[in-house]
Parts: structure tokens; sequence; C-alpha cells
């Protein structure tokens, strides 16, 4: 069909308003699985890998030895690092403090030249900034040049608190504390596992580095009651089965595990060290 046969009822009235900018990380929301591969359980556990991965690059360049990675209590990720920590100062061209364009901007980073890395992992620049934007709330920490400094972030990187200094400090490194949007990801339960494993490997591939992980979370425990034993008719059987006294019933159930309340549960701590000499 040429173009001069061709009338707008043909076309299905598709024209320039059909046609969807998006701006910012509005674009990360709108199709996830494009940044992160899913929004599964593997997409949730690569927003923390994407974390570790900025981390790891630290160590690669020779300024990090230690991450540590906490599963807190209140759902967030917490990964702390003793690298050089993200540049606070402002953007030369983005006229802004740098730390909020690496955490919003997509590919914005240290590793397009400029000599921040020689060689590094994860998204290349998209992954702290695409875990920023399916987050519910961030929390970024730099500790650079004698200072420390925060900024937050919430709604899907929509900077909630703007860049302040803290005050002086002796230590360096950046945390980041994210909690992952539910209304994005099918779960927000993280595996305890499935992250040791995967720290492990990292731990082998860089030696000298050690990667912590703790998990602060509350352990529920279960019980389980087992059904009542029933006398059933009129089937005889070689071995029948005899219904109990009552109080011989009690005595006879074995405990399953059941669902304590909140204020019974009792909060606990698990932490593996993966590292290599």
């Amino acid at each position: 069909m040429t173009a001069d046969s061709t009338t707008p009822q043909d076309q299905g009235n598709y024209g320039a308003s059909d046609i969807t900018v998006l701006e910012g990380l509005e674009a990360v929301r709108k199709r996830p699985g494009m940044y992160i591969g899913s929004t599964g359980e593997r997409g949730l556990h690569h927003l923390v890998y994407e974390v570790v991965d900025n981390s790891v690059d630290e160590a690669l360049a020779g300024y990090c030895d230690h991450i540590s990675v906490t599963l807190q209590d209140d759902g967030g990720v917490r990964v702390e690092d003793n690298g050089r920590g993200i540049p606070v100062d402002m953007h030369p061209t983005e006229g802004r403090p740098t730390v909020e364009v690496v955490m919003t901007v997509l590919h914005a980073g240290g590793k397009f030249g400029g000599g921040g890395y020689a060689v590094s992992g994860g998204l290349h620049g998209v992954g702290i900034s695409v875990v920023n934007a399916l987050s519910s709330h961030v929390e970024t920490r730099v500790a650079r040049q004698g200072s420390r400094w925060a900024i937050t972030f919430g709604q899907g990187g929509q900077v909630m608190k703007e860049l302040t200094n803290e005050g002086p400090t002796e230590d360096r490194g950046t945390t980041q504390v994210f909690y992952p949007d539910a209304e994005i990801f099918d779960s927000t339960v993280f595996s305890f596992e499935t992250l040791r494993a995967r720290f492990q490997q990292m731990a082998f591939l860089n030696k000298g580095l050690r990667i912590s992980l703790r998990d602060e979370r509350r352990i529920e425990e279960n019980i389980v009651v087992e059904d009542e034993v029933v006398e059933r008719r009129p089937t005889p059987s070689p071995n029948p089965v005899r219904r109990l006294p009552p109080q011989s019933r009690a005595s006879s159930r074995r405990p399953f595990r059941r669902a304590r309340a909140p204020d019974e549960s009792s909060s606990t701590s698990t932490t593996t060290d993966c590292s290599t000499t």
C-alpha cells in the first residue's frame, strides 16, 4: 500500500501524540525488566548486586578492602564500604552535587573514562540510579575528605532531603540504605543464602577483599499441631486407630511451629564473612 492510499482510519489513529517521552528515572519504573531482568526474586536480588558492585569497583581500584552488607529488620538493605566515597562537590556541568547526579541520572558515573576506574563491573553507571528508581526510600551517606555527608531520596529517586554536612569524621567510604518498592516487586523479602553464595564468589575472585553479610531480621517460629486421631467406622482393620482420651490426646501432641505474635518474636542475627587472603 502506498502512502497516497493510506487513510487515518487504516493507520489506527497512530500519530505523534501517541509517542511517549519518559524523563529521568521514569523509564526505569515503567519498564524495570529492561534494567534488572525481572521484578521477581532475581530482579530483587540484582539491586543488592549493583550496589555491592560499586564497592567492588573501589576494591579493584585499590581503595577498598571491606564491604559490609546488612539485611535490616525493617526490610531495608545497608551496604557499607571503606572506599574513597562518592564525590560530593558541585558537578561542573549539572550544577548540583555530584552524589545527587550519580544517584539520579542514568549513565552518570566514573566508569566512562576520565581515570576514575581502570576496570569495573555492574551496569557501568546505570546500576545505582536504577536501584534508586526502584526503591521507595534511599539514604546515601558519604565519608570523604574529613566530613560526613548525607542525602535522602524517595518516591522513585526524587530528592527528599538535600545534601547536608553531618560533621567531621576520620572515616571514609560510602553507605547506601535502600528499601525496594513493594509496588514494583512481587516480593521484597531477600534470601540470605542467595546473597551469601553470590558474595562468596565475589570475594573469591577479588583477592584481599572481605565481604560481610549480616541478617538482622526476626525469625518467626512456627508450631504445627498434628491432626487428632479419630476412630474410623464401620470398616474393621487389623490395626485399628483408636481415639485417645482427652488427657492422653493432649499429652501425645507433638509441638509444631506456630507464628508468634510480633511482641513475642525475638530479634536474632546471622553473620557470615566471605574473604580470601
